[in-house]
Order: structure tokens, then sequence, then C-alpha cells
């Protein structure tokens, strides 16, 4: 696969670009795109950019990372605070994503989208309103391991770290998720199953498929 490089910036742009463009595939009022990536690679950084780039375009958006959709400690720790499996399994609620933002953006749905969820510090539910995403506003998902739900997304972005990038960039009290990460890439193949592939080694120099 050739890729070209770009800058953070330009990149933001051009999905933003193609965003314009993009329409629900299943018939309802709201695209849905994901940015794919594990927490190193930063995908929410990017999925901000395109929001920006939306926003003075005239585009609602709607930002929501799964990490503010996090299952309880009571849940999430059941086998220890290390557990790979429970990582790539149990960590995210997945069922709460379904219900509370994309159920809302269906056809026929409200539009009225929960942003978050639980707050891990706390490990209490976070209480936030609702938010309103009017027709066509854009919900930009951001998060790792997106792409082995079978969300409904209309277009999906997967921010990539190589091996040894992803195991220099990740601290080290949060390695023991690495062999999930490699689980993921082995099951799902996010680098070719996405739309749009980011290579972001360098944090300073990422290059697209695009």
């Amino acid at each position: 696969m050739r890729l070209e490089a770009i800058t953070w910036d330009r990149l933001g742009e051009q999905l933003a670009e193609r965003l314009l463009m993009l329409e629900s595939a299943d018939g309802g009022s709201w695209p849905r795109v994901a940015f794919d990536g594990a927490p190193a690679a930063r995908p929410g950084d990017l999925a901000e950019r395109v929001a920006e780039a939306l926003r003075v375009r005239g585009r609602p958006s709607l930002l929501v990372g799964t990490e503010d959709f996090l299952r309880p400690a009571s849940l999430r720790l059941e086998y220890g605070r290390r557990d790979t499996e429970s990582y790539y399994e149990g960590w995210f609620d997945t069922a709460a994503l379904w219900r509370e933002v994309f159920g809302p953006l269906d056809p026929g749905g409200d539009g009225r989208v929960l942003p978050d969820l639980w707050d891990p510090a706390t490990d209490r539910a976070t209480r936030s309103s609702y938010v309103q995403l009017p027709p066509g506003g854009v919900l930009l998902l951001h998060g790792p391991l997106l792409l082995r739900h079978w969300f409904p997304f209309d277009m999906t972005v997967h921010v990539q770290l190589s091996p040894g990038a992803l195991r220099r960039r990740t601290p080290e009290d949060d390695q023991w998720t690495l062999p999930a990460f490699e689980r993921y890439i082995e099951e799902t193949d996010p680098a070719s199953s996405a739309d749009v592939l980011v290579r972001a080694d360098d944090p300073r120099h990422p290059a697209w498929n695009g």
C-alpha cells in the first residue's frame, strides 16, 4: 500500500472535506466515523482536528471517546488490573455505546446522544446531559479496538503504529495491554479493513493512503 506524507493539520482538513460529502449508509441523518488506534497513537487528537475543521466549514459534529464508556471497576477489573483478556473483551461498555450513541443515530432516531457515561477516576456515572446532534451532524468516535465490534460506521480511520513504535510510546504502566493490540491486528487487521490508514510512527511526520 502506498502512503503519502502529510501534516496533521492538512490531514484534518482533508478528512473534513471528505466528510462533507459523506452520507449515512443506512439512510439515517447522521454519518458515523471511527478514529481507531491504540492510546499511544492518539486517535482522539486527530478526531479533534477533524471536528475543528468541520466547525469552520459549518458542519456540526460530536466527539465521543470510548475511554468515557468504560465498564465499572467491579466488572472491568474482576480478574485483576492487568488482565489482557479483560482489556480486550470487557473494558469498554459496548452495550452502552450501542444504546446511548448509535441507537439515537439510527434511521428514525432522535439524535440525542449521551457524550460520556462513566468516570474511571471516581468509578461513578458522569451524569452528563444528552447532546442533540442536528441532522447532518457527524459522530466522531475515537478509541482503541473499535473495528472489532461491528459498529455501524460510515467511514473508518485507523491510526497505525508499528509494533516497535507502539512499544516505545506506550507508558511502562500500560505495557501489559500490548498483547491485546497484537491480537487485534491478527483478528481484525485494521490497517487493511479501515477506509483510511494513517501511519504515525514518527508523530511529527504522519503518512496516509488518501
